[in-house]
């Protein structure tokens, strides 16, 4: 490849929200518009079951085909040990946790971990991967809030590695520099996703802006410097994650005195071009290939195979994000990067050699 195009080996999203209904008809065709051949996704309401995952994904692959979906059980009391082997054997990859009410659709998540130690310790024995929400809850007696949650967080995940030290464990989309230090001072079975929006925002991008407001928030510069380091290290446990998270525009435009915007940021459209982009923004655009593919693919078992697709991206001159997005009324979504130029852009699919 010339300097003006690079070919990546079948790009894999570690975190994905692709909804259900209408809308996910709308989006999960962006996975691959996006450049991902393979996708991690979430819902509401959440899957607590084998069966649920198994028809979630049934109704994602009569949409498209072409993508693999790994699917996820969300971390609940009906969640048994008996339930992670049934999963595991259905080829159910991992379990979502989120402590209760710190991101959209968290109003049943956890409180406290230790009464899932004995799911956990099937999900080790079953090789299952624990996928965290890294932050605490909010709380004025403890000086919680938005911007220090994440920190508050990582005790929890070190007792949890130190308890199931073979339990592989994924911290998602980490946004403090207190959080890579944290996952590279840990073993190799604790990996970490980071989103694209995360490499381009700080507060001062978010506050008072709704479309670039997200949960976990971006950080101060010094954090968002923390990902680039550890992107452009090429570590091999910090991965993309996209956390791509459709709203519909009059929800995630307007908020109102009884209710605020919605938390999300939308990204799968645009999402290798967009990659590319930031990481040759700060040095890193030679890392590409690990950490939107082989790094996640690696910590999954899912690696690429011969007769996988490689995506072909060229240097765009001027290329434009829309702003009139996709859909309408209520499916209506804007991405993110909406009336900005992208460098990049996808000109095909290759086989692999």
């Amino acid at each position: 490849m010339s300097s003006d195009t690079i070919s990546v080996a079948s790009p894999a999203d570690f975190h994905v929200h692709l909804r259900q209904g209408e809308l996910a008809e709308i989006v999960t065709k962006h996975v691959r518009q996006g450049g991902f051949s393979l996708a991690y996704p979430n819902l509401k309401p959440p899957i607590t079951n084998t069966e649920q995952a198994l028809l979630y994904r049934a109704q994602l692959q009569a949409i498209d085909p072409a993508v693999e979906y790994l699917m996820t059980l969300y971390l609940s009391p009906e969640l048994t040990p008996e339930e992670i082997r049934k999963a595991a054997r259905a080829g159910v990859v991992g379990v979502k946790s989120y402590p209760r009410g710190v991101t959209t659709n968290s109003e049943g998540g956890i409180e406290s971990y230790e009464a899932y130690y004995p799911v956990f310790a099937a999900m080790e024995e079953e090789g299952m991967v624990l996928n965290l929400h890294g932050e605490v809850p909010s709380a004025a007696e403890t000086n919680t809030c938005v911007l220090n949650a994440e920190p508050a967080f990582l005790p929890h995940l070190r007792k949890l590695h130190a308890q199931f030290p073979r339990l592989r464990i994924v911290l998602e989309h980490a946004t403090t520099r207190a959080a890579v230090e944290c996952v590279k001072a840990l073993g190799d079975t604790v990996a970490c996703t980071i989103t694209a929006h995360h490499l381009a925002l700080t507060v001062d991008d978010w506050a008072g802006q709704a479309w670039h407001f997200c949960k976990p928030v971006a950080k101060y510069p010094d954090d968002r410097a923390a990902l680039w380091e550890v992107v452009k290290e090429g570590h091999p446990r910090f991965f993309l994650g996209s956390d791509s998270a459709p709203h519909p525009a009059e929800t995630k435009a307007t908020a109102a005195p009884t209710q605020p915007c919605a938390a999300g940021v939308y990204t799968s459209p645009i999402l290798l071009p967009l990659v590319a982009h930031l990481l040759e923004s700060f040095g890193a655009l030679d890392k590409l290939e690990g950490f939107v593919s082989t790094h996640g693919r690696a910590f999954y078992g899912r690696p690429a195979t011969e007769s996988d697709k490689r995506v072909v991206l060229r240097r765009a001159a001027n290329k434009v994000v829309g702003i009139e997005g996709y859909g309408s009324g209520a499916t209506h979504v804007v991405p993110f990067w909406a009336g900005k130029t992208l460098g990049w852009e996808i000109v095909e699919e290759e086989a692999a050699s």
